[in-house]
C-alpha cells in the first residue's frame, strides 16, 4: 500500500486530502458520512475577530459546471468558536485548521493569536483572498503589499504553520506567492473562487444581493491547475491546491502541478463522502502505478 501522509510545514497530514473552508462547515456537521479522523486536514469555516452576519440573501446561484456565493464570511466570531466550537472537535480526532479573515493586519492578528492558544490546532489558513465581503479580504490578497501587511502581522503573534490562500483574480499570482513567502508563510493555498456573476433576464437584474460572487466548482480548474503549477515553480514552500476537484484524477492532476496537499470544495455539496472517494482513488492510482508514496508525483509536470 503506498504512502499518503505528507508534510506542510511542521505540520504532518496522513494522506493530502482537506476540505476547503465554507464547504464543509466544522466537520461536524459531517460526522454521518465521512470519519473525520480519515480526513488529512479539515479547514473549517471562515472565522472572524468579531461575529459576521453575512450577505443578504440571495447569495448562492447554480451556474453550468460550478456555483456563485457571496454568504461573506457569516461567523458567530474567533471567541465563540473556541468557548463552543472547539470543545466539540477534540473527540473526532481529526486534524483542524482554521480558516481566519479579518478587515485590517491587526484583526487578522489578533484573531490568529486566539487560535494559537489551542493546543489541538495545529495551523491556520489565511483568508487574504475572499472576493465576497466588502472590506479586507481579497483586498489584501491582490498586492503585494496587502499580502505583506497582512502576513508579517499575524506571523509576529502567530507561531505555528500558516497556511496563506491566495486570490486567483490577480496578474500575476506568482508574484503575490512569492511576496508571502518571504513574508513569513510556511505554505500557499490556491485557488480561491474567480469573481463571476450572474443574471435574472425575467426580473432584469442581477441574481445575488451584492451583484457579483464566487464562482467554484469544475469551471475553475483549468485556471486552478494552471496558477498551481505557476507557483509552485515560483515559491519553495509547500503549496495546496484546490478548485473545482470532483475526483481522485483532479486531485492527482494538481499533485502532478506541484501540489502537495490538495482541498476539495464545491464537491462536498454534491457527496459529502467525496473526500474519502478521493483519497481511496490516490490510493489506487499509486497502487495500479507502483508509486511507493504520493510525494513521489508531487510536481512531477515541468
Amino acid at each position: 500500500m503506498a504512502k499518503l501522509d505528507v508534510n506542510i510545514g511542521a505540520l504532518h497530514l496522513k494522506n493530502p486530502v482537506m476540505t476547503a473552508s465554507g464547504t464543509f462547515g466544522y466537520g461536524l456537521e459531517f460526522q454521518d458520512f465521512v470519519p473525520l479522523n480519515e480526513l488529512g486536514g479539515i479547514i473549517v469555516k471562515g472565522t472572524t475577530l468579531r461575529p459576521r452576519e453575512g450577505n443578504d440573501y440571495p447569495r448562492m446561484a447554480e451556474t453550468a459546471s460550478g456555483m456563485l456565493n457571496c454568504v461573506g464570511l457569516q461567523n458567530k466570531g474567533v471567541d465563540y468558536f473556541c468557548e463552543h466550537i472547539y470543545p466539540q472537535l477534540l473527540p473526532t480526532g481529526g486534524t483542524y485548521i482554521v480558516n481566519v479573515s479579518g478587515s485590517s493586519p491587526e484583526d487578522y492578528a489578533e484573531c490568529a493569536a486566539r487560535i494559537d492558544a489551542l493546543d489541538a490546532i495545529p495551523a491556520i489558513e489565511l483568508n487574504i483572498s475572499c472576493p465576497n465581503v466588502k472590506d479586507g479580504g481579497m483586498a489584501f490578497g491582490v498586492t503585494c503589499a496587502g499580502a505583506e501587511s497582512v502576513v508579517r502581522a499575524v506571523r509576529e503573534r502567530y507561531h505555528k504553520t500558516l497556511i496563506v490562500k491566495l486570490s486567483p483574480n490577480v496578474t500575476d499570482i506568482a508574484e503575490i506567492a512569492r511576496a508571502v513567502e518571504a513574508s513569513g508563510a510556511d505554505a500557499v493555498s490556491l485557488i480561491n473562487t474567480l469573481m463571476g456573476m450572474a443574471v435574472d433576464i425575467e426580473k432584469r437584474r442581477r441574481v445575488l444581493s451584492i451583484g457579483t460572487g464566487g464562482l467554484s466548482g469544475p469551471a475553475v480548474k483549468p485556471v486552478a491547475l494552471r496558477m498551481v503549477w505557476q507557483v509552485a515553480r515560483a515559491v519553495k514552500i509547500p503549496v495546496v491546491g484546490l478548485g473545482g476537484i470532483m475526483t481522485a484524477e483532479d486531485a492527482l492532476e494538481f499533485i502532478m502541478c506541484g501540489a502537495t496537499a490538495i482541498e476539495i470544495g464545491t464537491a462536498n455539496f454534491i457527496d459529502p463522502a467525496v473526500t474519502i472517494r478521493v483519497r481511496e482513488g490516490i490510493n489506487e492510482w499509486l497502487d495500479r502505478h507502483g508509486v511507493a508514496s504520493v510525494l513521489d508525483i508531487v510536481g512531477v509536470i515541468s
